[in-house]
C-alpha cells in the first residue's frame, strides 16, 4: 500500500468523512497557498460545481446528479488518497455512469473495486431531486458497472496494489454530472441539446485545464473517442503542453469492447510506454 495511504494526511486536506458530504453548503474556496496537489485538485473541482450550479438544461433532461456534491466525502477520500503529485498518466473518462462514480463519487467507481481494492471510506448523500428507479444508495449498492468493473479490473490484475498504478497514473473524468431522462435512462453529453451541452463542456473543459496543470501530468488518456477529442481540443486550445492520446471505452454499449476489451486497452496502453510504468520490475 502506499505509504501515505490514509484519508487524513496533511494539514491541508479535508479528512475522509469530514464535512456533511455536499460541498455546495459551508464549503470555502481557500487561497491556493503551499497547497498539496490532492488540494489544488479538489480546489479545481470546488470552483468547477460552483460553475455548473448556474447551468440549466431542458428536456430530454429530467435529472442531474453531481456526485461532488452528495459524494464528496468519498470523492475526496479518494483524491485525498491517491493523488499524489509526480504522477505522469491522466486517464480520463468522460462522466459518471448510475451505478459507478454516481454511486461512489469515484471515477469509474464500480462499488466492490472501490470498498475492496481502493479502500475508500466515507459517507454518500443524496441528490436534490432523485429519480425513483434510479436511488442513491452509496458504497451499499449491490448492482456493479461493467465499465468500472473493466476498467479498475485490469489494474488491479496488472498491479496487484493500488500503490503501483497510483504511483504514476490517476483517473477523473470530465464532467461530474449525470443526465437522465423521465424513465431514468442515462443521457451522455452528446445527447444533451448543443448549445446546453457546448456551455456545459466549456466549463468542464476550463476544469480539465486547471487540473492537469495542477496535477502536472505529461499525458491525458481519454477513456473513449469523445473524452479524447474533447481533451485534445482543450489543452490544445489553452496551449497546454501535454500529450493527449486514447484507448478504446469498456463500455457493454460498446460490441468491440465486448469482443476483449481489456487486450485491445493492454495493447495500446503497451504502444504508449505506460505498461512498463506497472510493473515492479
Amino acid at each position: 500500500m502506499l505509504e501515505d495511504n490514509t484519508c487524513a494526511q496533511e494539514s491541508d486536506k479535508l479528512a475522509c468523512g469530514d464535512g456533511d458530504g455536499d460541498p455546495e453548503h459551508g464549503r470555502k474556496l481557500t487561497p491556493e497557498v503551499n497547497m498539496s496537489p490532492s488540494s489544488r485538485f479538489l480546489q479545481v473541482e470546488l470552483e468547477l460545481n460552483t460553475h455548473l450550479r448556474r447551468l440549466t438544461f431542458s428536456e430530454p433532461v429530467r435529472y442531474i446528479y453531481n456526485p461532488l456534491e452528495y459524494a464528496w466525502d468519498t470523492h475526496s477520500c479518494y483524491v485525498q488518497t491517491y493523488c499524489r503529485g509526480g504522477q505522469r498518466i491522466l486517464f480520463l473518462g468522460m462522466n459518471p455512469g448510475p451505478f459507478g462514480m454516481a454511486q461512489t463519487g469515484v471515477p469509474f467507481g464500480e462499488v466492490r473495486t472501490v470498498v475492496d481494492w481502493l479502500q475508500i471510506t466515507g459517507e454518500v448523500g443524496h441528490p436534490h431531486d432523485e429519480h425513483p428507479k434510479r436511488r442513491i444508495t452509496g458504497l451499499a449498492c449491490t448492482q456493479s458497472e461493467v465499465s468500472g468493473a473493466r476498467f479498475w479490473g485490469l489494474f488491479r490484475k496488472l498491479c496487484g496494489e493500488p500503490a503501483l498504478f497510483f504511483r504514476h497514473c490517476f483517473v477523473h473524468n470530465l464532467c461530474p454530472l449525470i443526465f437522465m431522462n423521465a424513465s431514468g435512462k442515462n443521457l451522455t453529453p452528446p445527447e444533451l441539446k448543443a448549445a446546453e451541452r457546448d456551455a456545459l463542456l466549456n466549463m468542464c473543459d476550463t476544469a480539465l485545464c486547471e487540473a492537469v496543470k495542477a496535477l502536472g501530468v505529461s499525458m491525458v488518456i481519454g477513456v473513449g473517442r469523445v473524452a479524447e477529442q474533447r481533451a485534445r481540443r482543450a489543452l490544445s486550445a489553452a496551449q497546454v503542453s501535454v500529450q493527449v492520446e486514447g484507448i478504446m471505452h469498456p463500455s457493454p454499449r460498446n460490441p468491440l469492447a465486448n469482443k476483449g476489451w481489456e487486450e485491445v486497452a493492454k495493447t495500446k496502453l503497451t504502444e504508449l510506454g505506460v505498461m512498463s510504468l506497472l510493473s515492479n520490475t
